[in-house]
């Protein structure tokens, strides 16, 4: 683990300005207890707190070695209380030794050092606890941080692994939808089921070229529902009538990859499928206050007895969108007048 203080620059300055703080008061305390001294206080305040600050800074080595989360509670608290009593006797036996070298033949440093002696082992010992504790919260906030990053990363790969597989459940059920349509034409029709394998051709290469591209332009979807949409018109003729209300400045903006593809499925199938006459799918998208709007409607045959379905397809986009968008993206549907529509509200911040 790196060192909390060495490695942030604002820790060090915030550091250094402790010890400042400390050696103010310090040299405040020692003015009135021990004033008679003011000669050698002074020199030996500031000698002694460079020296504890050098020391407190390698003391995180060792705390870092015994606080490991394996480390018992009794051998941690043991090898701190040594680590300690090794430090403050290092801080006292080196002050004393290079004040007795800086200081000249003739002084009383001597006398002073008996006089503030209890206080010295005191003080040391209280910023040595000051210093485990500091110590303590750099690493808890260290655990914490990357508890959360760890967190993070995990919440990023199960979203990406639910992606994948909700893109996995849309696909092969438009392929296989379309496989048994070509089975179907290649004896009733196979020039037109020639026709719709080159389109199926064409799609699934969009399809697999994007497979891990989140997310693509408007522009993009459209052009490759466009390229379902003629499959399926091969299969039903004239019967399928698409219309198309594109605003411009909506092509930029940047949806789900095949987010939009399981919509249209259901429009046909509950739609064509299940009517002898037209089917009119209608696509709607423009920007409203931020957001891209897309309405996808298709008239049914409210006689008709529509298949129950699994839901899969509304339930695939709601839970992409949740996944991609958070509460920031809604998807809406209403069934009204022979006319089933489905309204969806996006971000339109990521063009």
């Amino acid at each position: 683990m790196k060192h909390p203080v060495l490695e942030n620059r604002t820790r060090l300055i915030v550091w250094g300005l402790v010890w400042l703080f400390i050696s103010a008061g310090q040299a405040v305390s020692f003015n009135y207890g021990f004033g008679s001294f003011a000669r050698v206080s002074i020199p030996d305040i500031i000698v002694s707190l460079i020296i504890y600050s050098g020391l407190a800074l390698s003391v995180w080595y060792p705390f870092s070695y015994f606080s490991r989360g394996e480390t018992k509670i009794v051998s941690l608290i043991t090898n701190l209380v040594l680590t300690g009593a090794i430090t403050v006797t290092a801080w006292i036996l080196a002050t004393k030794l290079i004040m007795t070298l800086v200081l000249p033949p003739q002084n009383d440093y001597q006398a002073y050092w008996e006089a503030t002696f209890p206080y010295r082992v005191g003080s040391g010992v209280f910023i040595y606890g000051l210093t485990i504790l500091t110590y303590f919260l750099f690493s808890s906030m260290s655990n914490l941080s990357e508890k959360k990053s760890r967190e993070a990363r995990l919440e990023s790969l199960v979203k990406e692994t639910e992606l994948k597989m909700l893109r996995s459940q849309i696909n092969p059920h438009f392929l296989f939808n379309s496989l048994n349509s070509i089975s179907s034409l290649t004896v009733t029709d196979p020039e037109k089921a020639r026709t719709m394998v080159i389109r199926l051709s064409d799609f699934m290469r969009y399809a697999l070229s994007r497979k891990d591209e989140q997310p693509v332009p408007l522009r993009s979807e459209l052009e490759n529902l466009r390229l379902y949409l003629e499959i399926e018109k091969v299969r039903f003729g004239e019967r399928l009538i698409t219309e198309e209300d594109i605003d411009p400045s909506c092509l930029g903006v940047r949806i789900p990859v095949l987010l939009l593809q399981p919509l249209y499925e259901n429009a046909v199938k509950y739609g064509v499928y299940e009517t002898l006459g037209d089917v009119r799918i209608c696509t709607v998208a423009k920007l409203i206050d931020g957001y891209l709007e897309i309405v996808i409607c298709n008239n049914f045959d409210p006689e008709s007895s529509l298949p129950k379905g699994t839901g899969t397809g509304l339930a695939n986009v709601s839970r992409r969108l949740e996944l991609s968008y958070g509460n920031k993206a809604s998807v809406t549907t209403k069934k009204e007048g022979g006319v089933f529509t489905v309204s969806l509200y996006i971000p339109a911040d990521n063009q």
